[in-house]
């Protein structure tokens, strides 16, 4: 396989998978809506670097470690498991608080790191993304590729997952998207609460099965 062809096909199942919904989705999402445009692209570069550790990571061997050391595998699913969960308490204490997110309101408010912080911790909070990465990688790699071949497909994956939560944050923060989202805060929080804590459970959960 050509290295363009491998470029090619890992592109494409990358794109699937960032296109798929998860804790990822759900706070992005969410920061678009109530914080604003500028915090939800934050959070997409967050996103994005911890996608790009992830896929250095595999190219690496991380997930060679995780087969030699299965209980660094399954311990790192507990803490990033009950992260995820500590995030969706989190949202869900707060589904009842008012927002002022009015387009004035949002076009003066500071861009705050806390934003891109917590897009890359969400991100690397999940080990299983750097075994789809490997998964991916070794079945479109060629068999001997170049360094510079390498750090194509890693600047790759950052340019997808960035990519995609920043088209997320655009979208939901819009006017239209961010009243529905108001119109519905209560609940909406509490469903997006509960379904990162369910995530989170269940990535936790996952780590006593073999």
């Amino acid at each position: 396989m050509s290295e363009f062809s491998s470029l090619i096909g890992i592109g494409a199942a990358l794109c699937v998978g960032a296109a798929s919904p998860g804790p990822s989705f759900v706070m992005v999402a969410r920061t678009a809506a109530s914080a604003g445009r500028t915090n939800g692209l934050n959070a997409a570069l967050g996103m994005g670097l911890g996608a790009l550790l992830f896929a250095a990571a595999s190219l690496l061997g991380l997930n060679a470690l995780f087969l030699a050391v299965p209980a660094l595998y399954a311990a790192l699913k507990v803490v990033g498991g009950f992260y995820l969960a500590y995030i969706g308490i989190q949202i869900w204490r707060g589904a009842s608080q008012q927002l002022d997110v009015s387009d004035a309101t949002l076009e003066s408010a500071k861009p705050r790191k806390g934003y891109f912080l917590l897009g890359l911790a969400t991100q690397v909070s999940n080990p299983k993304t750097a075994i789809v990465y490997a998964s991916v990688f070794a079945a479109f790699l060629p068999a001997t590729p170049s360094i510079q071949f390498n750090l194509l497909v890693v600047a790759l994956v950052f340019l997808i997952e960035a990519g995609w939560y920043a088209i997320v944050a655009t979208v939901l923060s819009s006017e239209a998207p961010r009243s529905v989202y108001l119109r519905f805060k209560k609940w909406g929080d509490r469903s997006a609460g509960g379904i990162m804590g369910a995530l989170g459970l269940k990535l936790a959960a996952s780590a006593t099965q073999h």
